[in-house]
């Protein structure tokens, strides 16, 4: 239950809307006490600036009402035109991105905030002898929209730059990456578990499955590792993040030396959260995908733009550094006694690597630039790796690029200079 109310609360203070309508929910409270506070005190002095009885208040009020709405309504629609161009330039996936972007939920709920609190006060324009204050501070709010017309102007058209949108995609992946792959693991593995190994004969097997299709989104992994130690239970989970979930599939299996309960299964599915898309808070894969689709479409021949192919493959690298020295989630979780507990698929540094450069290397097979860069990634890359598991997977990556090289249809003189950055390579990953 945890995990789904930390989730959903996430999904809410992430949505398009959060910032905005806290923001009317403080204007419309704003109104109310600026109204009292003229109820109680007199603010005369104040018809210095303009504010004199009903009808002039009635005024000025409409007229700012108006004029923030209206200007509310062009923000939006700019906001639209972006997200069509960077949908069609970039990517569909990356909008979500767009939609969480602070800038613009706040200057789109600075002019909302402002018609609220014009129109609440409306209401006691008449009612009430003199809305000095409150108007005062309409004629303020006012003001202010008009330097956030111009900040919005000027953040929408940075926005739309592509290092400005891979480095938000970036900086997205290296929170989740943060928070979901911590230098040291806390959960209890065993490195010599033979596959084939149980340590113990179950007697019961229950296969529970999902009633929906769907992409898994979060798993809560302690959760099920304390029903299972509860339970005294072994669980398979069939699925890890990011995959596509079938309709009545197995989701997971249930092993136990008792008979198991059709409502156990039920209390186990509450630990997943199945949506209609991949999130990154457990799957840093989807978010390397959003940074290779970037440079995927620049490669096209639609497109053409190997520059910001480049850009991309820079930024890769540094993830790939990153993961370096993270620790993936294990597959096998033991309990205090070494007793096996969960088996599931995870993701690793291998997985990890490949869903960076694989596409990028086939789209770019011909480019002698790409391939370039590659190797050159690489080679800052084997200055962090640890241990002969990430060796390996880095080496293969540049054995793979070398060999699509060579049969390439590209000059003999670029081939040689591919050759020169492969032999440096070597050199680094080597010393």
């Amino acid at each position: 239950m945890g995990t789904k109310l930390l989730h959903y609360s996430k999904l809410a203070y992430t949505s398009f809307w959060f910032i905005p309508g806290f923001m009317v929910l403080a204007a419309t409270i704003l109104s109310f006490v600026s109204i009292y506070i003229d109820m109680k005190i007199s603010f005369d002095f104040l018809g210095i600036f303009g504010v004199g009885g009903g009808d002039e208040s009635r005024a000025i009020l409409s007229t700012i009402a108006s004029s923030a709405i209206g200007v509310a309504g062009v923000a939006f629609s700019i906001t639209i035109v972006v997200l069509v161009l960077a949908s069609s330039q970039f990517g569909p996936r990356l909008l979500r991105g767009y939609m969480r972007d602070r800038g613009n939920q706040i200057v789109l709920g600075t002019f909302i905030s402002t018609f609220i609190y014009c129109l609440l006060l409306l209401r006691s324009v008449g009612a009430v002898e003199a809305l000095n204050f409150s108007i005062t501070i309409a004629v303020i709010m006012s003001m202010f929209n008009v330097g956030m017309f111009i900040y919005f102007i000027h953040h929408i058209s940075s926005s739309i730059h592509v290092d400005h949108i891979i480095s938000i995609v970036y900086k997205d992946l290296l929170a989740h990456i943060k928070n979901f792959l911590p230098e040291e693991s806390t959960e209890i593995s065993i490195d010599n578990f033979d596959e084939n190994e149980e340590q113990e004969e179950y007697s019961y097997t229950l296969a529970v499955k999902y009633p929906s299709s769907g992409y898994l989104q979060v798993i809560s992994r302690k959760s099920i590792l304390n029903f299972t130690k509860k339970n005294n239970f072994l669980v398979h989970i069939m699925y890890k993040p990011g995959e596509f979930i079938v309709e009545n599939s197995p989701l997971l299996i249930i092993k136990s030396n008792e008979e198991i309960q059709e409502s156990i299964s039920k209390d186990l599915l509450n630990y997943f959260i199945v949506g209609k898309r991949r999130i990154s808070e457990q799957d840093p894969e989807f978010a390397i995908h959003q940074i290779v689709e970037i440079a995927v479409r620049a490669l096209s021949p639609g497109i053409n733009d190997p520059f910001t192919a480049l850009t991309c493959i820079d930024w890769l690298g540094s993830v790939v550094c990153l993961l370096t020295n993270k620790q993936f989630p294990v597959s096998k979780i033991y309990d205090e006694e070494s007793k096996l507990r969960m088996v599931s698929k995870t993701s690793d540094f291998k997985g990890a690597v490949n869903v960076a450069f694989d596409q990028i290397r086939q789209y770019g097979v011909d480019s002698v630039a790409v391939n370039i860069r590659l190797l050159e990634t690489l080679s800052k890359i084997a200055i962090f790796i640890k241990g002969t598991e990430q060796k390996d997977v880095i080496q293969e990556q540049a054995d793979m690029i070398l060999r699509s090289s060579e049969k390439a249809n590209i000059d003999i003189r670029d081939k040689t200079d591919i050759k020169k950055r492969y032999d440096s390579f070597l050199k680094e990953i080597n010393s």
